[in-house]
Formats: structure tokens, C-alpha cells, sequence
């Protein structure tokens, strides 16, 4: 069964906090991703494999660590790309794969329109990424994308997720986690989080009209 792992800490209170208020500026929105996407991935990275690697201190020589996995990083675009940079910064040698998918308005059903994933040499790691988890509709279809891929591991980083994705995630993916800041009340008739922030897209690349 997918496990929902959420962050528990001041400091995403607070960041969270920046995130929802309407009258946040674009660049302070995108700011507040940046630090919670950070936040997230420490928690969501804790159990990476890593194995011995020798090295020589100024002072002697020792074994530190690095990592052993090939690591993906999938943003769902167009919000998921404001996700990856913070990701870099803490797993550098990541690479970046992208999956376009946007939900169609009406029937608030998922539409996929752009792959770019080799057709072979899967990672073994993959991090899926979108601040806003809603209906799950994309995220599952970003999930069975990567599995028909050849990935193994997958995990699900979403700043704010409501039920039922989250649901909907334990349903048809039992074997991915999720990883969030927070879990709202509901959806909406227009299946947009309740309380949420509205339109992540929209906000992070200042389009709202």
C-alpha cells in the first residue's frame, strides 16, 4: 500500500503560508516553492542508497559516502518545472526527464501531450514532481509512463495534495509513495484544492491575465 508521507515543521507552516495568500507577487510564489520543494526533498531523499567513497581530507584519508542510484527527476509540466531546480541543487547529478500533461477544464480528466524518456536505460529512482496533487489523474498517468519505462521506484513530491489523490494513488499505484507538505480538505466542483492556492501555473509564471 502507497504510503503518504507529510512534513511536519514550522517552517512549512510558515512557507506554506506565503503560498496561499492571494496577494503573494509571482516572485515571492515562486520563492516559497523553491523552499518548501527543498524542504520536501530532504524528507523524501532519506532513504537513497548510498556506499563508501574514499577521499583525502586536508588533515588524512577517509571514506565518505555517495550515491549509487540513477536518479530522475520528472516534472509534470507546465508547475512541476519551478520543483526541479531546488532538486538539483541537493542531487546534482540528477537527471531531467519531462512529461507534458494538463488537465482538460471540462471534463477535469488529464490530457498528455509531450514525452521526452529514451526508449531504454530507465533510472532507477524516480521523483515525480508537482506542487499540486488534485484528482491524481496526472500524476497516475505520469506513474504508468514511467513504469512502462522500465523504473522500479517512484515517488510522488507534491507541496499540497488533497484526499483524493492521494486515494486515488493508493487505488491504482499502491507501490509509490507520497511525499507533501500538506494535506487539504477537499476538491472542489472545479477539482481544485480546497483551501489550496489556486492555479500553481498560472502563479509561478505570472499568467493569470
Amino acid at each position: 500500500m502507497s504510503s503518504t508521507k507529510i512534513l511536519d515543521h514550522p517552517l512549512v507552516d510558515c512557507h506554506l503560508t506565503v503560498l496561499r495568500n492571494k496577494a503573494t507577487t509571482p516572485g515571492e510564489f515562486r520563492q516559497s516553492i523553491r523552499r518548501l520543494s527543498m524542504l520536501l526533498a530532504y524528507s523524501a531523499t532519506a532513504e537513497m542508497k548510498t556506499t563508501e567513497y574514499p577521499i583525502e581530507t586536508p588533515i588524512q584519508k577517509m571514506h565518505g559516502r555517495q550515491l549509487v542510484e540513477r536518479v530522475g527527476l520528472i516534472p509534470i509540466l507546465r508547475a512541476g518545472i519551478a520543483m526541479v531546480e531546488p532538486m538539483l541543487d541537493l542531487i546534482p547529478t540528477a537527471e531531467v526527464w519531462h512529461l507534458g500533461l494538463y488537465r482538460d477544464e471540462t471534463t477535469a480528466t488529464p490530457v498528455h501531450y509531450y514525452s521526452k524518456l529514451p526508449s531504454n536505460s530507465p533510472v532507477e529512482l524516480a521523483f515525480v514532481l508537482d506542487p499540486m496533487l488534485a484528482t491524481g489523474g496526472s500524476a497516475c498517468m505520469a506513474f504508468q509512463t514511467l513504469m512502462e519505462w522500465g523504473v522500479k521506484n517512484i515517488k510522488m513530491l507534491a507541496i499540497i495534495a488533497a484526499p483524493e489523490g492521494i486515494e486515488k494513488i493508493q487505488q491504482d499505484f499502491p507501490q509509490v509513495d507520497v511525499h507533501c507538505c500538506v494535506v487539504d480538505k477537499n476538491l472542489n466542483d472545479q477539482k481544485y484544492i480546497v483551501p489550496g492556492l489556486g492555479d500553481a501555473g498560472d502563479r509561478i509564471f505570472n499568467t493569470t491575465g
